[in-house]
């Protein structure tokens, strides 16, 4: 797997992305998951929202002059420039909120109930990518 942090020369983050929401969706749509599965749904999710996050501030001030510097205030952005909806961007907070949850996943009740709610992300992060890309 490509980390957004060690990609190959000529390899955008939007490219890394794309790669990984594929990966994510792919065991997203798993029904029951073993514990490694579980694991990796989780360590999947982590990347994902990292490079997401990133692409929307790449985003924001390649297509429209904007700077933001954190996860919560790229998702305030991209609502306010049309990405997102207002619940849509209130579900991207919440999912802000559950990437800094992850790190607590050594408890297994948790870890069971973040892999639940991935599922649940697993559209709106896909949308969320679609929508930048469709727009930029």
């Amino acid at each position: 797997m490509i980390f957004y942090d060690d990609k190959p020369e000529g390899v955008s983050r939007n490219e890394v992305c794309s790669q990984a929401l594929i990966r994510l969706k792919n065991i997203a749509e798993k029904e029951a998951l073993s514990d490694i599965e579980q694991d990796a749904l989780i360590h999947r999710y982590e990347v994902c929202f990292e490079l997401l996050w990133k692409c929307g501030k790449d985003y924001l001030l390649e297509v429209e002059g904007i700077e933001a510097a954190s996860p919560k205030k790229v998702i305030r952005c991209l609502r306010e420039v049309g990405i997102f909806e207002d619940e849509e961007s209130e579900r991207a907070l919440t999912m802000a909120d559950d990437r800094n949850m992850t790190v607590h996943t050594y408890d297994e009740m948790l870890a069971k109930e973040m892999a639940e709610r991935i599922k649940q992300y697993e559209p709106l992060m896909r949308m969320w990518y679609e929508r930048m890309n469709a727009k930029g």
